[in-house]
């Protein structure tokens, strides 16, 4: 099977693959010789560009393994919970619609970091994991340094509809369960990371 990863960095996204995509206006295909991940980012970061980066490489998971070496990589785990009325969870961290998410602790196994975060930054109990939907990455800076999140995602459900109580020392002002007909509402102020996940919510 052809290994494709995606690196997403603020509103723009980069792919790793041996593929000749299809280039258009909102691609832009990157020379392997020359690249560099920090940079890349920094452009990105400074122009506000919002685009989807081509990377053409004959082994994308080498390619993949040497960007890790080149910063430091931080495991995280969260959720798309969704409740007795088919509900799904949202929060608004710093202005912007995102799922629960959080880093996995020493010791702590992914799923178990995944149920304690989304309890932890919405003040509810999970009643069921579910499978994995995905891993993603993004990066950026934290104190100078480049970060690459690394981030398992699981389905969750609640058995109720309960009372949701943002956890405002980590930046979060909302908690909210949305309906499937609106979340337009969520799409047109979130991450690109975010929409991709719940892109096939219907």
């Amino acid at each position: 099977m052809p290994q494709i990863y995606k690196i997403y960095m603020n509103e723009s996204a980069l792919i790793l693959t041996h593929f000749n995509e299809i280039s258009s206006n909102s691609t832009q295909i990157l020379d392997i010789q020359d690249f560099d991940i920090e940079k890349l980012f920094q452009q990105i970061v400074e122009n506000n560009l919002q685009q989807t980066y081509i990377l053409r490489t004959d082994d994308p998971k080498a390619t993949f393994k040497e960007i890790k070496k080149a910063v430091k990589v931080i495991n995280a785990a969260g959720g798309l919970v969704k409740n007795a009325n088919s509900d799904y969870l949202f929060i608004k961290r710093l202005g912007k619609w995102d799922l629960p998410k959080g880093k996995v602790e020493d010791g702590e196994k992914m799923k178990e970091a995944a149920v304690r975060e989304v309890a932890e930054e919405c003040s509810i109990e999970i009643d069921s994991l579910g499978k994995k939907i995905e891993s993603t990455y993004h990066i950026y800076i934290l104190k100078g340094e480049f970060i690459l999140k690394k981030t398992n995602w699981y389905k969750m459900k609640v058995n109720s509809v309960p009372e949701l109580i943002p956890q405002t020392e980590e930046n979060i002002t909302e908690a909210r369960w949305v309906s499937i007909k609106d979340l337009h509402i969520i799409r047109v102020n979130t991450y690109p990371l975010i929409k991709a996940l719940i892109a096939d919510l219907n």
